[in-house]
């Protein structure tokens, strides 16, 4: 099996490209993105709450800035579009990658916490797919939305109602602003991860496995065709290519970057050899 580094990142040229990632400080998927975005010669815009942690991340990167912003205050969301239409003008792409998860029983979670979720994880989509979709009309532009959904859209597991349920939410506003945008050209598409390995995510695993490291293990061995870990830049790789011009025909569709785990019936130790 290749690792990452033979990946060909010049047969993706985004050198004409400004692409915004929200969410894309921390350590997950959103990083990987912002990454392998810049290797593919984007002009990376790394938007996060606070700008410090934005800006240390875009140190790392040529060419890449930092943008601060809350996804879910009207105000500042509007004040960061106005900044960077006078700072780098049309932004090509939008990577709807900020989101938060819930680890709690549906009929457990409180009131706040399903706004929080879903105010994070489905309205601020929504929100910032409207106004880049304006601005790229405005300047009669084409470009790409992608959105960061889940597997979890397509099956799930306990303590999981609600956060599947804004990732399929996140699917259905994908379909439909493809449709809607289209005459435009401007796409629409979402990618899926599965679980994608970090340290960090051990803290959250805990509250559904006594042994994190050990379910970390089974899963990569039993409910994967491929058996090695998913890396934040495997996503960012395929949203890379949706951001292309090699994807041109593409749009309204989800890509599930899981190592087949969506499309597994069984567990591999189920299945006697």
């Amino acid at each position: 099996m290749k690792n990452l580094e033979s990946c060909n990142y010049l047969r993706m040229d985004l050198s004409n490209k400004n692409i915004l990632v929200t969410g894309a400080a921390g350590f997950g998927v959103g990083h990987g993105v912002a990454v392998a975005l810049s290797k593919m010669g984007a002009r990376v815009i790394i938007n996060a709450r606070n700008l410090e942690k934005a800006q240390a991340v875009a140190n790392k990167l040529p060419n890449a800035m930092a943008v601060a912003a809350d996804i879910t205050n009207k105000t500042q969301v509007d004040a960061m579009f106005a900044t960077l239409a006078k700072q780098v003008g049309v932004i090509h792409g939008l990577v709807n990658n900020a989101g938060i998860g819930l680890s709690k029983e549906a009929h457990k979670v409180t009131d706040q916490e399903f706004d929080n979720l879903y105010n994070i994880d489905v309205r601020a989509v929504w929100k910032l797919s409207k106004l880049f979709a304006n601005q790229l009309i405005e300047n009669n532009t084409e470009g790409s939305i992608i959105n960061i959904s889940s597997v979890h859209a397509s099956a799930t597991i306990s303590k999981y109602a609600i956060y599947a349920s804004a990732k399929s939410a996140v699917e259905g506003l994908t379909k439909g602003m493809a449709i809607e945008l289209g005459k435009h050209n401007i796409r629409v598409n979402a990618v899926a991860p599965g679980y994608v390995h970090a340290e960090q995510n051990l803290e959250l695993i805990k509250t559904f496995a006594d042994d994190p490291k050990l379910w970390v293990e089974r899963h990569t061995r039993d409910y994967q065709s491929l058996p090695f870990e998913i890396q934040a830049e495997d996503c960012g790789n395929v949203v890379g290519f949706l951001a292309s011009e090699c994807s041109r025909a593409i749009t309204g569709q989800v890509i599930y970057v899981d190592n087949g785990t969506t499309a597994m019936l069984y567990n591999n130790s189920f299945i006697e050899k």
